[in-house]
């Protein structure tokens, strides 16, 4: 993106700006055992989310296992980990099942925030339910959450048989449209789409840029 994509959109991220909502696609190898960063198998093609990302979000992926347990050790010290615990295999980092493709339609979605960046917000907060929209977009697939005041707007790019990675930024408050990917780092968000039940996903945000240490977006089809 950086450069390469002017709405994460030169490549497709021309997403659902317009709606502002939307996400996935399929393929490769399956993520490392319990090996804490490992990086994913290597994606050749031409518009892997690679040759996508910026360096931040590179970063991020490669370090998704060591922000997640960050994230709930800090939780867990803090007096959530019941809370932790009765969300089950939501929140557990190696839970994900093969086949992580995400179909396109609308979803109902919900967030929780794990770890905290400051002494002034919660290491723990589960947010009620809103709507997100997953659609086709030029060979590859949007995501996009479509109310609520943080809304995830990117692409879903094909990494390996247990996981898709998300690119895409967040847009804010009463805005219309999102900023260009790559153009503010503070905006721009990249995760890991994961299967984890029958009819059940996961995106997980591993080091967003405001208040948590670890972002979860539960995914289920509305209907």
């Amino acid at each position: 993106m950086r450069g390469r994509i002017p709405y994460i959109s030169t490549l497709a991220l021309g997403l659902a700006l317009g709606a502002c909502q939307t996400a996935p696609p399929p393929q490769p190898t399956p993520p490392p055992p319990a090996v804490a960063d490992a990086p994913p198998g290597e994606v050749d093609a031409a518009g892997t989310w690679r040759a996508t990302a910026t360096a931040q979000d590179k970063q991020r992926i490669r370090n998704w296992y060591s922000s997640w347990e960050a994230a709930l050790a800090d939780a867990r010290a803090k007096g959530s980990g019941d809370s932790i615990d009765r969300e089950g295999v939501l929140l557990q980092p190696m839970a994900a099942l093969p086949n992580p493709h995400l179909p396109p339609g609308e979803y109902r979605c919900r967030t929780v925030k794990i770890g905290t960046q400051g002494a002034s917000t919660l290491a723990y907060v589960a947010y009620d339910w809103f709507r997100c929209r997953v659609s086709a977009e030029q060979g590859l697939m949007s995501l996009t959450k479509v109310n609520g005041s943080q809304r995830p707007v990117g692409l879903i790019f094909s990494d390996n048989l247990k996981r898709q990675v998300f690119l895409g930024t967040l847009v804010l408050g009463d805005e219309s449209m999102p900023v260009s990917y790559g153009s503010d780092r503070m905006r721009d968000m990249a995760g890991l789409v994961e299967r984890i039940g029958d009819n059940r996903w996961r995106l997980v945000l591993p080091s967003p840029a405001y208040e948590s240490l670890l972002d979860v977006i539960e995914l289920v089809p509305s209907s």
